[in-house]
Order: structure tokens, then C-alpha cells, then sequence
């Protein structure tokens, strides 16, 4: 692997590793706070360098370089990945440009960081892979961000898991629920479109418990049978911009031409049962993310509106004491937590950014594939595409007799 290019200035120490960001909205905001703190937490072996963002509205881009602290802008991305001061890319671009971007820079030889979904296709997502596990043996790595495998409380469950604390795994139980679209009159934006986005509360939502329930189970699915529904299906069209890369819009209406909201069950490898639900049509509930496992000996659950809290059942105890118990997940021999505050003093969302980028940074420092790589990516939208087959070929609705 190549040598990192060596840090200029008096006083430096670390090596830069230099980052340039295509899309700035809300995914971009996180992910600069990601970059912008991880080397002050942290030790880390290699020096988070805010290169360049990249965006097609100019004026809008450097208001946001300047807000997110980015050095210099783009309005191409092509242009960003020619850059010789460039190390990665980082994309945060709606879905039907990741695997374009991303096949690009690893061909450029920059290392890449991708929003999830990996894709808006198995097809995308594949040759995505392919491209990754050829830049690897140039030196160059390749990691799809699921920023929830990074919340502590998440990262202690697989610890847990990994210890033979729940043992056979029997159920999995995961819903996601938003309400944004609650409203008919949400305009029509970029994530309502499946050329844009690939898919709707699936893709957006369904992505992140997939691999959240695969993760902490520590095993992939096998199989799944879904349904999903579209609720609105006209929605006006907005009258500008609708952020970041996305198209601008004319006034009217158009059609919703994804999921509004995704159930279905799943059968892991082992056996061991999982069902899912992921929808933006919850009303009251804004980002509720829930999971539990419940195995032999055992049970976890995680709230991600609680995400400083495990819960956890040890089903070996004598049942006249025994019940799900809250582990405070603060604690510095906790994950991620020795750099952080003193025990009780809880983290927040923003946080899973910047242990992503750790993690990120330490592996291109060690040359060692990330988690989670494109390949595992892949296997999320093999998923997601089993969902929608399912969904699309139990369609019929079937009446139940009284």
C-alpha cells in the first residue's frame, strides 16, 4: 500500500489524509462534523484534512463549505476526483449517483466512503464491489456508511452477542418509523422518486435495520416475504431546489413512484425468525428506531431515542429477580467511549459520524478492509431487491373469510 503523502507545515506530525465531500445537505452536514471532530477525540494515525465539498450550486456550496468547514468547492464532481489533493471521497448524493461517483474515484485511485443504500440496484452495487475489490489490491479501500453499527450501545450489543450472552438466536424483531410524509401536500422531493432514490422507506429506512438486525446477529438473512404500500401516490411538485445535487422542479404535481412504507419477515441462516418494519407514515413518531434480540439464555433491545441505553434479560437467572435490566452505556471501557466524557455524560447522533470516520481512518492507516465494505453493501441490496420481489409478487390482495 502506498505511503500516505506526508503533512506540511511546521509542528505537523500525522499525516493528512486529505477529504473531499460530493453533496452537502443534511447526509453532508453529518458527515462534516464526522471529519471535522475525529482527530480532536481522538488518536488517530492519520489527520482528517477538509479538502474540498462539492456541489452544483455554487453560492449554496461555499455557504456551505464555510458553515461545515470545508477548505475550497466544486461544482463537478469529476473535477473533485481529478484533484491531486484529494485522498478520498466521501458521497453523499442522493442514490443514482453513488455508483457512478464511486466507480470513478476508485478508479482515480482514491479511497471512497459511500452513503447507504450502496446503490439503487443489485446490478450498480455489484460492479461497485467488483471495483472495490480491485482498487484494494492497488491500496485503495472502499466502506458503505451505516452509521448505526457505530452508536456504543449498538457496538456493546455485538460485543454481548459475540460472547455467548443470548446464545442460539431465535427471534429478531427491528422497526424503523418516521411520519415526514405524513402530510399529502410534502412536496415531491428527490427521495419520493425511484430514478433518484431506488426506493422509498425500503431503501432509505429498511436499509439501515437490515443491516443493523444482520450485524448484531453476527448472520444474513436467507429469505424474506414482504409487502409493501405507497399511500399518497400525487404530490405537488416543489417550486425550486430540492438540496444538495438533486433536480430542481417545475410548480404541479407529480407522481410518488416508491414505497411509503415496507413490511416483512425474514429467516436468518441459522433459522432464527426476524421481522421488519420500516415507514415514514407514523404519525408522532419522528426517527424511532427499535431492535431486539431475543436468544436461549437471553434478550437485547436498543432504542436508538434512547441510544445511551441497552436493555438487556439474562434468561440464566433465577426467574423471582430476574428482568430485562438498563445498562447505561457510558462507560469508558464501553465502545468508543474512552475518548469521550466521563461515565453518565451521554453522546448523541452526530457521534456515530465521527466513530465512523475513526474506524474509516484506522483502516486505510493498516491497510485492512473496512466494515462494513461494498461487499457488504451488496449483500443489504440483495436484500432490499428480495423485499421488492416479494412485495411486488404477493400483490394480490387476498380476503380473509369472516
Amino acid at each position: 500500500m502506498a505511503q500516505p503523502q506526508q503533512s506540511e507545515g511546521p509542528g505537523a506530525e500525522k499525516p493528512p489524509l486529505r477529504v473531499g465531500m460530493v453533496g452537502y445537505a443534511f447526509m453532508g452536514a453529518a458527515h462534516s462534523q464526522g471529519w471535522r471532530t475525529a482527530g480532536r477525540v481522538f488518536d488517530l494515525p492519520l489527520s482528517p484534512v477538509l479538502a474540498a465539498v462539492c456541489g452544483r450550486d455554487a453560492a449554496a456550496v461555499r455557504a456551505a463549505a464555510d458553515r461545515q468547514g470545508w477548505a475550497t468547492t466544486e461544482t463537478d464532481w469529476r473535477a473533485l476526483i481529478e484533484r491531486d489533493d484529494i485522498d478520498l471521497v466521501d458521497i453523499c448524493t442522493p442514490g443514482d449517483s453513488h455508483a457512478e461517483i464511486a466507480l470513478a474515484a476508485l478508479a482515480a485511485g482514491k479511497h471512497v466512503l459511500c452513503e447507504k443504500p450502496l446503490a439503487n440496484t443489485v446490478e450498480e452495487a455489484e460492479a461497485m464491489v467488483t471495483a472495490a475489490q480491485s482498487a484494494y489490491g492497488r491500496g485503495r479501500l472502499a466502506m458503505v456508511g451505516f452509521n448505526y453499527r457505530r452508536v456504543p450501545a449498538t457496538a456493546l450489543a455485538r460485543r454481548m452477542v459475540d460472547e455467548g450472552r443470548l446464545g442460539a438466536l431465535r427471534h429478531v424483531r427491528v422497526t424503523y418509523l418516521q411520519d415526514w410524509l405524513v402530510d399529502p401536500q410534502f412536496p415531491l422531493t428527490w427521495r419520493l422518486r425511484k430514478e433518484q432514490a431506488g426506493s422509498g422507506s425500503l431503501g432509505d429506512l429498511g436499509a439501515h435495520i437490515v443491516d443493523l438486525a444482520q450485524y448484531l446477529a453476527g448472520e444474513r438473512l436467507a429469505g424474506v416475504s414482504a409487502l409493501t404500500e405507497t399511500f399518497v401516490r400525487q404530490r405537488p411538485l416543489p417550486g425550486g431546489p430540492t438540496g444538495g445535487l438533486s433536480a430542481v422542479s417545475t410548480v404541479g404535481s407529480g407522481q410518488v413512484t416508491v414505497d411509503d412504507a415496507a413490511l416483512f419477515t425474514g429467516r436468518f441462516t441459522s433459522g432464527a425468525l426476524a421481522s421488519f418494519e420500516a415507514t415514514r407514515y407514523a404519525t408522532g413518531r419522528k426517527n424511532a428506531l427499535r431492535i431486539e434480540l431475543n436468544g436461549e439464555r437471553g434478550s437485547l433491545a436498543f432504542d436508538l431515542e434512547r441510544l445511551n441505553e441497552l436493555a438487556y434479560h439474562d434468561g440464566t437467572e433465577p426467574g423471582a429477580h430476574a428482568g430485562f435490566r438498563r445498562i447505561l452505556v457510558t462507560e469508558p471501557d464501553h465502545p468508543y467511549l474512552d475518548a469521550w466524557w466521563p461515565p453518565g455524560h451521554g453522546l448523541g447522533y452526530e457521534h456515530t459520524f465521527v466513530h465512523q470516520a475513526r474506524d474509516l481512518v484506522h483502516a486505510i492507516a493498516e491497510g485492512r478492509q473496512p466494515e462494513p465494505s461494498f461487499a457488504d453493501g451488496l449483500q443489504v441490496q440483495r436484500v432490499l431487491a428480495a423485499v421488492e420481489e416479494s412485495a411486488e409478487k404477493n400483490s394480490v390482495y387476498t380476503p380473509i373469510a369472516v
